[in-house]
């Protein structure tokens, strides 16, 4: 009976070290914010825009504008996804991040007990678990400074309305 006290209470100790320890981890493996910002910003903004064609893919585009080139972004994390950011030759200073949603097509996918028969499924999108908890107009840059990737939240970006331009000239009817 003694023997299995002590077996309980070392299972215990093992168990309670193990909590602490995984604690422990994810804490330090959480992503630390800069508080001061590694340069001086322009406008930052997001535009939604949608294709020309039918259920055709939509998206996002995030737009941060420096005021000067002494850092180069990386990637920008917003509304629970990340995008590599793309930098126009025409502006250096002009970061924009592209959020895209696949089509809203309705694909019809095969079930078959035979599982070769599925073979043309599309595998479903996995949603991606970012670092950072943010608002609807948050975003944080990712960027290296000696070395390491550091990352600065941005707070207030305005929605810009997009402008919509049709695909094809319209047709005169007369």
């Amino acid at each position: 009976m003694i023997h299995k006290m002590k077996a309980i209470r070392k299972i215990i100790g093992l168990f309670m070290l193990t909590v602490i320890t995984a604690s422990f981890t994810q804490c330090s493996s959480a992503q630390k914010l800069q508080k001061k910002a590694p340069t001086t910003f322009g406008e930052t903004y997001y535009k939604q825009w949608v294709s020309g064609v039918a259920q055709g893919p939509s998206g996002l585009n995030v737009f941060i504008e420096l005021k000067d080139d002494a850092i180069q972004f990386d990637n920008v994390y917003f509304r629970g996804k990340v995008a590599k950011f793309e930098v126009k030759p025409a502006n250096k200073l002009l970061f924009i991040g592209r959020f895209i949603n696949e089509s809203t097509e309705k694909t019809d996918r095969i079930m078959n007990s035979n599982t070769t028969e599925e073979y043309g499924n599309k595998a479903p999108e996995v949603p991606l678990n970012i670092p950072f908890e943010l608002a609807q107009d948050e975003c944080v840059v990712s960027y290296k400074s000696n070395g390491k990737t550091k990352y600065y939240k941005l707070t207030n970006l305005v929605k810009k309305e997009s402008r919509d331009i049709p695909m094809s000239p319209q047709r005169d009817n007369n």
